[in-house]
């Protein structure tokens, strides 16, 4: 039997209201920024921009030149609205006036 030189992975990304992932059989070899190219999603979604959003595999940073395994999921992450030290700070200071409140 001949060893197959394709492998399997997905393209993910997601909006606030909506995910998609693109399953794809590319060759051994391809690199993260590549698939990205190869499943289309850059003219589903013209809002991303690969200069600006970070990308990785499976929830983990990575270069767009990485070499793809089998059944990797690319994922383009969207930026933050929030940064989160801030948000984390005003939940804070909500709470410690809630419990201030309460004690009144």
């Amino acid at each position: 039997m001949a060893e197959s030189n394709k492998i399997q992975v997905e393209v993910a990304y997601a909006k606030v209201d909506e995910q998609v992932i693109i399953p794809l059989d590319v060759d051994v070899g391809t690199t993260l920024e590549q698939a990205i190219h190869l499943s289309g999603i850059l003219e589903q979604y013209p809002e991303i921009d690969l200069a600006k959003n970070k990308t990785g595999i499976f929830g983990k940073i990575a270069k767009a030149d990485t070499e793809l395994r089998e059944k990797d999921r690319v994922e383009i992450y969207r930026p933050l609205i929030a940064d989160p030290k801030e948000s984390r700070r005003k939940r804070a200071e909500k709470k410690e006036k809630q419990d201030h409140d309460k004690d009144k």
